[in-house]
């Protein structure tokens, strides 16, 4: 029999601020505190100076509650001789499973999450708003998670449903038998504010409590979440600097009295190497790891006992620097459900802070060969039966496994093939399309992943891999501007961490990746069917309304005039493969040659 919660709250947690125009009435909360004073330390941690805190955390679940295929479920692991090998891990009845038995024998232990725990969700999930995914944490026990972007896929309104509860107020109720409750833990949106009132939309902090061990928890996301958002779904919404808020809020924990501070962050880094266990500290602490995270960690004050952090989908336990020079943990576990990271706090009960010291981490795999916990089965099951009329419908075939890695990814040049076709029988002048890479969520497998048999593509797939529901909108752009749309894949915004747009058939160009900056793309190489772009022409381009809106750091797509808006993004995607491949001719793995990379 599985373990019931540990902590089933007597009253919702709320909004933290009254009067949100974009949420509407929310209750106004001050923070909860969890558990319970009743139990005593167990022998194995001691009763003295010291106590030993589990943190238990992981990121960027993004609804996946089933094991993720291809790729998407698998991580590489660094052997002993230096050699790598890859293990398939993910899936909710598993990651219970091995949350559960790390629990054991550990009285105080918390579990965490640093954000985007729901949105670009798999159909199981996302076809219901996310309310699986919501239920499968709540069986997980989580205790506190921040918010990440995609938290902000369907609205502040739509999140505050998901931490209070409540009928989806289009859809309605999906289950006859029981009203979706919300979240048993808190959301925390320590940055993100209402423009009009200047306070937080949902709770800044929470501490964690027992036995007079408190350990107080920040959540915030990126500042750059309106850069990666829809416009509609930020809107009245204003996004903080990390640090400065992060910093605020120690200075308010400090004066309740909490000294123990653990910040979630869903900002995150690029790790030198993409084995979930290489040493992040070699040859020297923080080395190992680059991007946003490090200068966030630098700068966060000391009172901050340790950064547990996500977004980049990226694998680390590192030790970087706080302003004092003192190291301080800062964790990613990965993406997708496939890692969990095991942290442990040494409390100092004399002073009420951790003693960073003694403070250790590690990166665990999720792995597939233990027993499935069966409140998880049982809750995918019951999704599963509901989703299964949409998503086992068959859209298309496929010759071989379609990936969405590389610079540019073979299933991105399907997907910009399946605008630009369905953007032609909109308007016969369109010319080219682009597709943003982080709007693709997930390859197409080839092997079964359902028991409908090798190479066929259902409409589930398909949803996993663009579950966004943007529209594919065409615009008129100058070749000048076309050009300076390339450019901005590596510069600005995005010169640190470039974005690669995947391009349709007859769109060509050099990247060369061994310059900085706008340079990086060769303007003499950009051709469109064989002819070079003219800078003083008109070109009609197709597009997603996200990349329409300027997102992903595009102001110059965003600058389109003569708007024409199409359908789905994904009912383009489902007409463009069920017109072009069958059983008997199935779909072709492209080349990905369109983009010539010089590194």
């Amino acid at each position: 029999m599985q373990p019931t919660s540990r902590h089933r709250r007597t009253h919702r947690m709320l909004a933290a601020a009254a009067g949100l125009a974009t949420v509407g009435a929310l209750a106004s909360a001050m923070p909860a505190s969890a558990g319970q004073d009743t139990a005593t330390p167990s022998h194995h941690q001691g009763s003295g100076r010291y106590q030993d805190v589990q943190l238990l955390s992981f990121n960027d679940l993004h609804g996946n509650l089933e094991p993720p295929s291809g790729s998407s479920g698998r991580v590489t692991e660094r052997q002993a001789d230096g050699t790598t090998k890859t293990i398939d891990a993910g899936g909710v009845e598993y990651l219970a499973t091995h949350l559960r038995e790390a629990r054991k024998n550990h009285t105080y232990s918390i579990t965490a999450g640093a954000g985007d725990m729901v949105g670009a969700s798999p159909l199981i999930s996302g076809l219901f708003h996310d309310e699986p995914t919501v239920d499968a944490l709540n069986k997980l026990d989580l205790d506190v998670t921040s918010v990440g972007n995609h938290e902000f896929d369907e609205g502040a309104k739509e999140l505050a449903r998901l931490q209070n509860g409540g009928c989806h107020p289009k859809d309605g109720c999906y289950d006859d038998h029981e009203k979706f409750r919300g979240a048993d833990f808190p959301y925390l949106a320590a940055n993100v504010t209402d423009e009009k009132t200047g306070k937080p939309i949902l709770a800044p902090y929470w501490v964690w409590r027992k036995n007079g061990v408190k350990v107080g928890f920040i959540g915030v996301t990126l500042e750059g979440t309106p850069n990666i958002v829809s416009a509609e779904g930020v809107k009245g919404l204003k996004f903080g600097d990390e640090v400065e808020t992060i910093n605020k809020y120690a200075k308010v924990l400090q004066r309740q009295g909490v000294k123990s501070i653990v910040a979630l962050i869903h900002e995150g880094g690029a790790p030198v190497s993409q084995s979930y266990n290489y040493d992040c500290d070699s040859p020297g602490p923080g080395d190992g790891i680059s991007g946003p995270i490090v200068d966030i960690a630098k700068n966060v004050t000391p009172a901050v006992d340790a950064l547990v952090t996500g977004h980049t989908h990226q694998a680390y336990a590192c030790t970087i620097d706080d302003p004092a020079g003192n190291p301080r943990m800062v964790t990613s576990a990965s993406s997708f459900g496939r890692l969990y990271t095991d942290t442990t706090l040494t409390y100092d009960r004399w002073t009420g802070d951790i003693a960073r010291t003694a403070v250790k981490s590690a990166n665990h795999v999720v792995t597939r060969d233990v027993a499935k916990a069966a409140d998880m089965t049982a809750l995918i099951g019951k999704w599963k039966t509901l989703s299964a009329p949409i998503a086992s419908r068959p859209i298309g075939y496929i010759a071989g496994e379609i990936g969405n890695a590389g610079t540019e990814s073979p299933l991105g040049d399907v997907i910009a093939d399946a605008q630009l076709a369905h953007a032609k029988s909109l308007d016969p002048e369109a010319d080219l399309a682009l597709m943003n890479p982080g709007g693709i969520r997930a390859g197409l497998t080839y092997a079964a992943s359902g028991g409908e048999g090798d190479g066929v593509v259902t409409y589930g797939e398909a949803y996993t891999v663009q579950p966004f529901s943007n529209t594919v909108n065409l615009v008129n752009l100058t070749g000048a501007q076309l050009i300076t749309g390339l450019q901005q894949q590596v510069s600005g915004a995005n010169e640190a961490a470039p974005k690669i747009l995947q391009v349709s058939s007859g769109l060509t160009y050099t990247l060369d990746l061994t310059k900085t900056g706008a340079a990086r793309v060769v303007t003499d190489s950009i051709k469109l069917n064989g002819a070079a772009i003219d800078p003083a022409a008109t070109y009609r381009v197709a597009m997603n309304s996200f990349l329409a809106g300027g997102g992903d750091g595009f102001a110059e797509l965003g600058k389109g005039t003569d708007v024409l808006v199409g359908s789905d993004d994904l009912a383009a995607f489902e007409a463009f493969l069920t017109a072009n491949s069958s059983a008997t001719n199935p779909y072709p793995v492209p080349a990905a040659n369109r983009i010539t990379v010089l590194k």
